[in-house]
């Protein structure tokens, strides 16, 4: 159905040719096409992986229509394209249409203070935080392929979080729902920590020297944010990568910070890193963390809601996808009870952060 509607779509718009591959031009109108058609990322993405080019695909393209609101897994399957047209010759330009109008930029002296105070607040965010536990569901995924469409449910890893006077103290309860004692460097794969403010508060340090550059206005989750580009390089890094946990590395970062435009806290940050060295077994790392406002004992506090950590070695893809839930005060008698943790469901997928008109 995919295949036959995303043909009809082409043949449409600009006439396929099967022996020459798709133009720019085609490629474009898909595109655009399938948004307009409400296609899944998904869809889109397992239908141009098998689709040749007739030109080489360019960073400079792929930017433009990462610019149109393709997704992750559509982005993924335009990164493929680029590297088995690299020997062809460049496409005419076309004209890519524009997003949704967005307002102007806030001013350079603006967007600093932007800056400092998402500072402040981030610097101040573990003394803000109360005593607390809570349950981390960790859904570990791998995928052979490498083509980040074949995922493979690997396990369900349920982990009591305590937070106590600014440390965090990680129990495995369950592994696919069966009660075990191991720990998670037992369990082995991939895993994570620091969400409770030690990624924030690093990206934030005086001594870190972030660079933030503007990016765009958007909403996440309903709330209108600010979203800067963010760098750190590797000598100023301490984002940590192991592999097998006897080699370690200190890698860069890049990606994007969202700052809420009422609170003018983070409520998201995503990065990738950068300058892995070349013999190291991990070629790619990311990690997104998302925060939102959550009661404890009746007051909202800003926590962590969710996380996706995902890693690359050659064509073997490890995802993990975390979620923090059953928030409580901690105490003597806080417990989180068995029948509440088989209880649980997924929470909702969201669509990606919209650009705000």
């Amino acid at each position: 159905m995919l295949g036959r509607l995303l043909c009809c779509l082409l043949l449409a718009v600009s006439g396929l040719s099967a022996q020459s591959g798709l133009t720019l031009q085609q490629l474009q109108d898909i595109l655009r096409s399938s948004k307009d058609q409400g296609l899944s990322d998904r869809e889109v993405a397992k239908y141009l992986k098998d689709q040749p080019l007739s030109f080489r695909l360019t960073d400079v393209l792929v930017e433009d229509f990462q610019g149109l609101g393709v997704g992750p897994r559509t982005l993924q399957a335009l990164r493929l394209l680029q590297e088995t047209s690299a020997g062809m010759s460049e496409a005419l330009p076309v004209e890519i249409p524009a997003g949704p109008v967005q307002p102007p930029p806030p001013s350079e002296e603006e967007q600093k203070r932007i800056i400092a105070e998402a500072r402040a607040n981030a610097l101040a965010y573990i003394e803000r935080l109360p005593d607390f536990v809570c349950l981390q569901i960790t859904r570990r995924y791998v995928d052979p392929s490498g083509l980040e469409m074949d995922w493979l449910k690997y396990d369900e890893v349920k982990t009591r979080v305590s937070y106590v006077g600014g440390s965090e103290d990680y129990e495995v309860v369950s592994v696919n729902n069966q009660i075990t004692e191991k720990s998670m460097l037992d369990l082995g794969g991939a895993s994570s920590t620091g969400e409770f403010g030690s990624l924030l508060r690093e990206l934030f340090e005086p001594r870190t020297d972030a660079r933030f550059t503007w990016a765009r206005h958007s909403l996440l989750r309903g709330k209108a944010v600010y979203v800067f580009n963010l760098h750190v390089p590797k000598r100023r890094s301490r984002w940590r990568l192991s592999y097998e946990k006897t080699n370690v590395i200190v890698a860069g970062y890049a990606g994007l910070v969202y700052i809420d435009k009422e609170s003018e806290r983070v409520l998201r940050m995503d990065v990738h890193a950068i300058e892995i060295p070349p013999d190291f077994p991990l070629q790619g790392a990311t990690t997104r963390l998302d925060y939102d406002y959550i009661d404890i004992s009746g007051h909202s506090f800003l926590l962590p809601l969710k996380g996706r950590v995902g890693m690359r070695d050659g064509h073997f893809l490890n995802r993990n996808d975390v979620e923090f839930r059953l928030y409580r005060k901690f105490s003597a008698e806080a417990t989180i009870s068995f029948d509440e943790i088989d209880e649980i469901q997924p929470l909702a997928e969201e669509p990606e952060d919209a650009p705000q008109p």
